[in-house]
């Protein structure tokens, strides 16, 4: 008889059930690992169509197990241990990196890899998956960029390093040291200079306060897009002025707006100037006048950046807003993570030690916040050049004149 087990998320709800069926025992009388398959219960079924249908599959599957049609359970096909792999990280991942990896699993790795015992699975069966994804082409028939291929693959590594650890197989045939992989060209931080910065910040005083305010944030906090989203007025010091950053706002297509814990479980407070303070208490002031206005119709909770019945803003919608906030100031177009990237710099810039850093923008690991150094760098260096510049006009001897000054110096004489 088969064993049916029932695999739960994190709300309590049945997902997925994990069937196994007994397999015997070895030569030496040692119990085999049984025969196990996962059927992920539809979404919309009842809980009697659900029972009806897990029983007729787990009937089935032990069939195919008498007659021999399915491998071990220590030997499965991958696009059997893929399914594993989602339950397994179902509450591990990011959602939106869940919802990413599923798809991939979807329409790229099980159509190509998923009929392949993980046993038999080679790094030269790999290499022909990297080929095949390097060749995909972008909407606009150009072909995608080395990170997005790494990316891509980076799914099938992990995967795979998921099997190792439950010892189905010794050793990742995915693994970087087997592959040829094309090369990532690591691209140059994009930051606002102090003068475009500070010429952005002007221009910013000609906006609305919730839109000034959520920028102010992001340059004094260096907060991540979907923290920032997420803040609720009961995260203010208003005495201290201090930011506690507890949780992140995300969006996954088809479903409504989420909340989880910032990046690396990173809970952390920082501080900011009074200024910035200031405007958020003009915005919680501007919330209490559009609670009072709605009513009934208010939806909101304590958040600071809302849609137009105080529910909390759509995480995609400060990226549009600054985007189209630069197009109309004719100011250069950035993202809006390049706001993190500037704060970063700026406190780099002026001595800010660079653990210090790490801490305040929650970088799991010191090596990300380094990337900044680099821009430091370039600026020091212009910094140097544009003094020897000035050092060099300032204390010019006469006979270091240039050939156009002398060519004057002779023609005033004649």
């Amino acid at each position: 008889m088969a064993h049916i087990e029932a695999r739960k998320n994190k709300g309590g709800e049945i997902i997925s059930y994990r069937i196994k069926v007994f397999r015997g025992y070895s030569e030496t009388g040692e119990k085999l690992k049984p025969y196990q398959m996962t059927w992920k219960v539809p979404e919309g079924w009842t809980e009697k169509r659900i029972q009806r249908e897990v029983q007729k599959v787990a009937a089935d599957f032990e069939n195919k197990c008498k007659n021999g049609d399915v491998s071990a359970a220590g030997d499965p096909k991958l696009s059997e241990f893929c399914q594993t792999y989602l339950d397994i990280q179902q509450n591990h991942l990011a959602p939106r990196t869940y919802e990413y990896y599923s798809t991939l699993i979807r329409d790229l790795i099980i159509p190509l890899l998923g009929h392949i015992r993980l046993s038999e699975l080679k790094p030269a069966h790999v290499q022909k998956f990297v080929h095949h994804v390097e060749s995909e082409k972008k909407r606009d028939g150009t072909p995608i960029s080395a990170a997005t291929v790494k990316r891509k693959v980076a799914c099938l590594q992990a995967i795979l390093r998921q099997a190792v650890k439950l010892q189905i197989i010794k050793s990742n045939p995915a693994d970087a040291k087997c592959l040829s992989m094309p090369q990532v060209v690591t691209k140059k931080v994009e930051i606002f200079t102090k003068q475009s910065a500070a010429e952005m910040l002007t221009c910013l005083l000609s906006e609305s306060i919730e839109f000034q305010t959520l920028i102010q944030i992001a340059i004094a906090s260096g907060a991540r897009l979907g923290e920032i989203v997420a803040l609720k007025f009961s995260d203010i010091d208003f005495d201290r002025c201090r930011i506690t950053f507890q949780r992140s706002a995300y969006k996954v297509a088809g479903k409504p707006i989420g909340l989880k814990p910032p990046k690396d479980n990173d809970v952390r407070t920082v501080t900011i100037y009074p200024e910035v303070i200031e405007l958020i208490q003009l915005l919680r002031e501007q919330r209490e006048h559009e609670r009072e206005q709605l009513g009934t119709a208010w939806n909101g909770d304590d958040w600071l950046f809302t849609q137009w019945d105080g529910s909390i803003m759509h995480p995609q919608t400060p990226s549009k807003q600054f985007a189209k906030f630069l197009a109309r100031h004719d100011l250069p177009h950035h993202k809006f993570h390049c706001l993190r990237h500037t704060s970063a710099t700026l406190l780099l810039y002026s001595g800010v030690n660079i653990r210090q850093v790490q801490e305040r923008l929650g970088h799991g690991s010191l090596k990300t916040t380094q990337i900044y150094l680099h821009s430091i760098q370039e600026a020091d260096e212009q910094a140097a050049a544009a003094l020897q510049s000035m050092l060099i006009t300032q204390h010019k001897q006469p006979d270091e004149k240039t050939a156009d000054e002398s060519a004057d110096d002779h023609r005033r004489a004649e």
